[in-house]
């Protein structure tokens, strides 16, 4: 071949390995991409379980989708298989995304949630209803989910004061059925059980036995921060050896649930919300508290008010009268809502004030616009309005007092006057029988809980007229409820110390949450024992909002 010609087939080799190696690197590649044609849904196959995805459940997968094509499955877990239907199961819990490709058409992805195996435990059927303290007998229920048929290893521990079937204290017990337990303490007595499944630990199974007492007391609801609404049996003649616990309603106490009321059957919870101290608002949009009512049991609970409008329209605090509950917003007034009203919305139009710190004369005449309510209510037909800024006091007036438009000018201001006037007081509590209030005031050098008569009431004008009604406990100490910022909840005029009394008619004890100031007086709830004449713990170490005692006298609730 001449030379010529060899550079002429190098041209033509050159040219087609060039034409090659450019159509390679632009053919389009072919990429799955998601179809409205791809579907697939799932169901646990087991004989027991069939609305449960538990760990170790078998699992089928079926593709629904309108085309046909090789279905290839990748289940989230690192696990992959290839069919139309395929089953899986999952070894650990969690939420895993499940992805079926349909070759040549598109693929989808779905979520499923895999739920550890737990212990259901339940308690059977109690005679009579009640489990009665040192009385009752109870037995237990436990539904364990075991697709695979595994090994089962039971461990049962029950609470201090459990007692078997004779007599003898059981702490606890190796085994599915534990037998016959009854309690020697009241309230919500705490039964835990520990399962091995296959040798492998499972999450524990709780559950909280509420045990009555053995006679007809009343009954102490409050509200925990961070917590539950809880209940405690009241009663003095206890045995020196049976605990009376309170009980866990299982109901949320809400935000900052300030004011709890009990009327009739139901408990009424005051909750104004996250936003409780001042914040600009300028939309009028913050606000999130709401009312709401639970069943004296903790059955049932239902919305009765939400405020979605300005944050300081949320109720704070409250006080029932004549089938109405009377609320209170942050600064401006108080409003009313029928008892037997659910579900609905908080409008000045639908819920105007029925009393406006504007309404009344004391308004320009020590009582200003801003000023900031605490707690209120009627003693003798006589309200009593407790005042914390821009106007500090009690401010007491009658029905006939309120103006419904504008205040005449020279109004004298109500007859029944001012008291505890220029001092902070937060909540109080009238003891009828025993023609006795009880008052709290956080204000710096006053804090404390205070008892006197209206008459001792009306002649207080300073710190030191005060100190004569002070209440202490046994070694001497006062409750200092939080003033200083940054050591509690709120700020001037709004700390929370103590929200609210509760009086037991029945043997004159008020009881009340404490946040306390005093590194040497723990925070709790707390009552004054009128039969001992000082202040002592109900139950140390916890922070209550709101407290209320259910008169009508009940083994339970």
């Amino acid at each position: 071949m001449n030379i010529l010609n060899k550079i002429k087939l190098y041209s033509v080799v050159v040219t087609i390995s060039i034409w090659a190696v450019g159509c390679v690197d632009h053919v389009p590649l072919i990429e799955q991409l998601p179809s409205p044609d791809v579907a697939f849904n799932y169901t646990v196959t087991d004989d027991a379980y069939q609305l449960d995805y538990y760990v170790g459940a078998n699992i089928k997968f079926i593709s629904t989708s309108a085309v046909q094509g090789e279905c290839t499955w990748d289940f989230g877990d690192g696990e992959t298989a290839v069919g139309d239907s395929v089953t899986h199961q999952y070894n650990i819990a969690g939420t895993y995304e499940v992805k079926l490709t349909v070759a040549g058409v598109g693929y989808l992805t779905q979520k499923i949630l895999i739920s550890d195996i737990k212990p259901i435990l339940k308690l059977n059927a109690v005679v009579n209803g009640l489990c009665e303290v040192l009385t009752t007998y109870v037995t237990f229920n436990v539904e364990l989910p075991n697709p695979e048929g595994l090994s089962e290893e039971y461990t049962w521990t029950f609470p201090s004061g459990a007692l078997d079937e004779n007599g003898a204290p059981k702490e606890s017990f190796v085994g599915k059925d534990p037998g016959k337990i009854k309690f020697s303490n009241v309230g919500s007595q705490q039964v835990k059980l520990q399962v091995k499944l296959g040798g492998r630990l499972l999450e524990e199974g709780i559950l909280n036995v509420p045990v009555a007492y053995n006679s007809a007391v009343p009954t102490l609801y409050f509200a925990v921060k961070s917590g539950n609404i809880m209940a405690l049996k009241l009663t003095n003649n206890a045995p020196a050896t049976m605990k009376i616990n309170p009980f866990d309603m299982g109901v949320k106490s809400g935000q900052h649930p300030l004011n709890i009321l009990f009327n009739d059957t139901s408990l009424y919870v005051l909750d104004c919300g996250r936003q409780f101290i001042y914040i600009n608002d300028v939309d009028g949009n913050q606000g999130d508290g709401r009312i709401f009512v639970m069943s004296k049991s903790g059955a049932k609970v239902e919305t009765m008010l939400t405020n979605t409008g300005a944050a300081f329209d949320d109720p704070f605090y409250g006080y029932i009268e004549s089938g109405q509950l009377y609320f209170s917003d942050r600064n401006t007034g108080i409003s009313t809502i029928n008892l037997n009203e659910r579900n609905r919305s908080l409008t000045r139009t639908d819920y105007p004030y029925v009393i406006q710190n504007t309404s009344l004369s004391y308004y320009g005449q020590g009582l200003s616009y801003g000023a900031m309510n605490a707690a209120f209510g009627k003693i003798n037909g006589i309200w009593y309005w407790c005042k914390t800024y821009n106007g500090n006091g009690i401010f007491r007036f009658t029905d006939s007092d309120i103006f419904t438009s504008t205040i005449p000018q020279n109004t004298p201001i109500p007859t029944s006057g001012v008291v505890l006037e220029g001092m902070s007081p937060k909540s109080f509590v009238w003891d009828a029988k025993n023609q006795v209030i009880y008052f709290t005031i956080y204000d710096t050098g006053y804090e404390g809980l205070y008892r006197c008569t209206i008459a001792q009431l009306e002649a207080i004008k300073s710190r030191e007229q005060l100190n004569p009604y002070k209440l202490k406990l046994a070694n001497g100490k006062t409750v200092t409820p939080v003033t200083e910022a940054g050591k509690g909840e709120g700020s001037t005029g709004e700390f929370i110390g103590i929200c609210q009394l509760a009086l037991d008619e029945n043997d004159g004890s008020v009881y009340f949450g404490l946040r306390s100031a005093d590194a040497t007086v723990k925070s709790g709830l707390m009552r004054y024992n009128p039969a001992k004449g000082f202040i002592e713990y109900v139950v140390e170490g916890i922070e209550v909002y709101g407290v209320s005692v259910n008169q009508t006298k009940s083994k339970l609730f």
